[in-house]
């Protein structure tokens, strides 16, 4: 084999070098690290690093870190999202339903309708939830208060239940002849006077028990609807029946008993003029249904005593502004 010149070799290696490095040129360039600047849709490539405060874009708060699908559904944990109910409070502590007024509630969401459980002094006012209601401390005080606002113990009832001598507008020996004994005392008083004026009355409806409050608040609901009911009704353990200490009166002829009607006779005129005297007073006074949160009800007699009653009626007050609880109660 022929010597290749010391020129030629060095010449060849060179070629070879450069050969080598034009192959080096033309082959697969690594991965960049750099975002992708022209995609054009703001999102970043697959190759770049997702920044999560910027991942989906405007109004896709559910998508994860490094998810760029932007078809995901939210569920109100990431920053943005929307509240689901289920998301932690600022406090740390996950959202309670029926717990969103200072003080608690002893009763959840959904139990301030008809029938509804003992509540605490937070949420479930009854029926419309945004009510503060309170469970009467002394049930048994003659001057209880009880109202859309202040309800009794679950399935109270007195303990001094008796019959008032005086007639009724029903046969039937039902527990709504029923009064506490100084209010069963009163009402023959009471209607020992009417009588003697001329203006003899019946008794209508004294006490009645939660369950049967319960039965005829569900029935008014059935018949006129529970907006309408409520004007009129009390829902079951938020009647003043319960405490023994009301009646509903009307004429002995028994004509407009409990009804509208019952405003223009002779025998509510003569309860507006004298009930204080006996110790009773109207409950649920004309134009006073805001503070009240009952319609007008001139048959519907409280006793109170004869003190209290006097007072009230002298300054045309009612038993809630007379105790100094005159914040309108709900409707």
């Amino acid at each position: 084999m022929n010597r290749i010149p010391k020129r030629s070799r060095a010449l060849m290696m060179l070629l070879l070098a450069g050969f080598l490095i034009g192959l080096t040129a033309c082959g697969d360039k690594p991965a960049s690290t750099t975002p992708n600047k022209e995609a054009g849709s703001g999102s970043p490539t697959a190759s770049a690093p997702t920044d999560p405060a910027k991942a989906g874009g405007s109004g896709e708060s559910d998508a994860k870190p490094n998810d760029t699908s932007g078809s995901g559904t939210s569920t109100g944990a990431d920053k943005g999202g929307t509240d689901s109910g289920t998301k932690p409070s600022a406090g740390g502590d996950a959202a309670k339903p029926g717990n969103g007024t200072a003080g608690g509630s002893k009763a959840g969401a959904g139990n301030s309708g008809a029938g509804g459980g003992e509540t605490g002094t937070g949420t479930s006012g009854p029926g419309t939830g945004n009510d503060a209601v309170q469970v009467v401390a002394q049930p048994d005080d003659i001057a209880v208060l009880v109202n859309k606002s202040y309800r009794l113990p679950k399935n109270y009832k007195p303990d001094d239940l008796v019959e008032p001598n005086v007639p009724f507008i029903f046969k039937e020996k039902l527990e709504k002849r029923l009064m506490r004994k100084e209010a069963a005392e009163a009402l023959e008083k009471l209607f020992a006077a009417a009588e003697k004026d001329g203006v003899p009355l019946a008794g209508v409806s004294g006490f009645r028990s939660e369950a049967t409050q319960k039965a005829l608040f569900e029935s008014y609901v059935k018949r006129d609807g529970e907006e309408a009911a409520r004007k009129y009704s009390a829902v079951p353990g938020f009647s003043e029946h319960q405490t023994g200490l009301a009646m509903d009166v009307t004429g002995i002829n028994g004509k407009c008993p409990a009804e509208d009607c019952f405003a223009g006779t002779k025998e509510a005129k003569w309860l507006a003029d004298h009930a204080a005297e006996y110790g009773f007073i109207i409950r649920y006074p004309k134009g006073k249904d805001d503070i009240t949160g009952y319609q007008y009800e001139p048959w519907h007699l409280r006793y109170v005593g004869t003190k209290m009653a006097k007072d009230i009626a002298d300054k045309g007050l009612t038993l809630e502004e007379y105790l100094g609880e005159a914040v309108p109660v709900s409707k």
